[in-house]
């Protein structure tokens, strides 16, 4: 298949593109070589192949969302540049 000039500008009109007069032939190259390719990939044998849906086995793992108390709290408060009330401080993030 091939793209004509009228055609290109069509889609360039649809894809919101502006395409200079010079970049025409380039532009028009480029579809004419990605429109080869579909036509190899066309002609691919998919006669015995299965249909795949997804290549593995994995799935996401939930877990329950649990709330578990920490008995050492000055451990982790130790590592904090600056603690007020068993929280951090942090220096003002916003303006």
């Amino acid at each position: 298949m091939v793209v004509s000039e009228k055609e290109l500008l069509h889609i360039a009109n649809l894809a919101n593109i502006n395409i200079a007069e010079e970049e025409k032939a380039e532009y028009l190259k480029n579809l004419d070589d990605i429109l080869k390719y579909t036509e190899v990939i066309n002609k691919a044998p998919v006669e015995n192949v299965d249909e795949t849906i997804g290549a593995n086995d994995n799935y996401n793992v939930f877990r329950k969302d649990e709330v578990v108390e920490f008995d050492n709290k000055e451990a982790i408060m130790s590592n904090a540049p600056a603690a007020e009330r068993n929280m951090y401080k942090i220096p003002k993030v916003i303006e």
